[in-house]
């Protein structure tokens, strides 16, 4: 996810790698590897873990992405030597590591935890870290996606946001932005991010590889989805705003009306965008055709727990009660990360107005979509696959034909795989 860090000063245990993990000599102590707003909310649970458990401590080193993946991945291929008990690992990684390291990770289905909990999370988390009979980590945060809009230039160019369906509706109202107002719809970063277009995917039910692991880049719901970000860049209705900083002053300054993407996005209006408080808004992803699936997802993570820890169990009852405990869910979502863990759905937060989006209750909307979220094969390819879309959507944006660029797509990332 990419989220502005706010948590400088976070605890950070100052080990070196190879101090972590198994070879600590405190039999009450585990180390976890995490970063930014993932920090204060493992130091909570950390402290209410406590006390119940008065010896226990929790060593967190901050370390962010790209760099810990490179340090997970030098770790698993040194048989696990230098990884922390507990690993943050984002949705689109995690499949990678189970499909080449699957026993550098701790099975929790041994100690009850599929059982026990499964059903307290989305299919779509908990398909994700299931391989044959195992589970190998603990679903944390999610992405369930939706349409951040500003409400204020909605009703200045005369568009009804519930008359929005499908994406031919959305586009309809992007021509009405872009002729009454100048605004564009959309701002999505074409040759770096395709982020829409795998929104798109999974709200069909496919993503880059299908329900059997092939590449599904030239299949017709791929397609589909290509052609919905071409036609917004064609249009004129996108904005290509290069990176995250230059997305968020988009959507802060109004250049740019519409954000299609996760609830994570929150957080980051709110701190960067406060004067815009009850001029925002979220509705649905729109729908393929009418009375389509709209809900998606991007974005999540989960804690894996390595298999070299010195104490598994203590590692698997801490990390246990972090996944499933609802206090350290509701601290997670104070922290601007979306629980998976569905008991909390109840919560009255969920319900709650939220000022900012104009007292809509959008937490109750991300919520009611997480079961229908369909589940995705990222693979251990997920990471060329994503480069060779991110330039297909660049030839298709400049108006090459759609077909032609995901079949050329297709065939590029299976000469990559072989």
């Amino acid at each position: 996810m990419k989220r502005l860090s706010m948590y400088s000063a976070a605890i950070v245990a100052l080990v070196s790698l190879s101090a972590c993990g198994g070879s600590g000599s405190d039999d009450n102590t585990l180390t976890a590897w995490a970063w930014n707003i993932n920090i204060p909310v493992l130091e909570e649970a950390a402290e209410q873990f406590k006390a119940d458990n008065p010896d226990f401590e929790l060593e967190i080193i901050e370390v962010g992405t790209p760099d810990v993946y490179q340090r997970i991945t030098t770790g698993l291929q040194a048989n696990g030597e230098g990884l922390p008990d507990i690993m943050l690992v984002e949705d689109d990684r995690v499949q990678g590591y189970l499909s080449n390291f699957q026993d550098s990770f701790l099975d929790i289905s041994e100690y009850g935890f599929g059982e026990d909990h499964h059903d307290k999370f989305p299919s779509f988390k908990t398909e994700l870290l299931s391989v044959d009979d195992g589970v190998y980590g603990f679903p944390f945060d999610a992405g369930p996606a939706g349409v951040f809009y500003r409400t204020d230039l909605f009703e200045e160019a005369g568009i009804d946001p519930d008359q929005i369906e499908t994406w031919d509706d959305f586009i309809e109202a992007g021509h009405t932005l872009r002729d009454e107002l100048d605004v564009a719809l959309t701002g999505i970063d074409i040759s770096n991010d395709d982020g829409v277009y795998r929104m798109i995917l999974n709200q069909q039910g496919t993503f880059y590889f299908d329900e059997n692991e092939e590449i599904a880049l030239a299949s017709e719901e791929s397609i589909k989805a290509m052609e919905i970000i071409q036609r917004l860049h064609q249009d004129g209705l996108n904005e290509n705003l290069v990176g995250w900083d230059a997305w968020l002053t988009g959507l802060a300054n109004g250049s740019v009306a519409t954000a299609p993407t996760g609830a994570w996005l929150t957080g980051s209006l709110t701190e960067q965008a406060p004067d815009l408080e009850g001029q925002w808004g979220v509705m649905p992803l729109p729908a393929m055709e009418e009375g389509g699936n709209r809900a998606s997802n991007l974005g999540g993570s989960n804690y894996m727990i390595s298999s070299r820890t010195d104490n598994p169990e203590l590692a698997y009852e801490f990390m246990e009660y972090f996944s499933t405990s609802d206090d350290v869910q509701l601290t997670a979502m104070e922290n601007g990360l979306f629980p998976s863990l569905n008991t909390i759905y109840d919560n009255e937060i969920f319900t709650s107005p939220v000022g900012y989006f104009g007292d809509q209750a959008i937490w109750e909307l991300f919520a009611g979509m997480m079961d229908d979220i369909p589940a995705v094969n990222y693979t251990g390819n997920y990471s060329i696959a994503r480069d060779e879309t991110e330039t297909a959507q660049s030839n298709a944006a400049n108006g090459a034909d759609v077909t032609e660029v995901m079949t050329s797509a297709e065939q590029q990332l299976q000469n990559r795989m072989n």
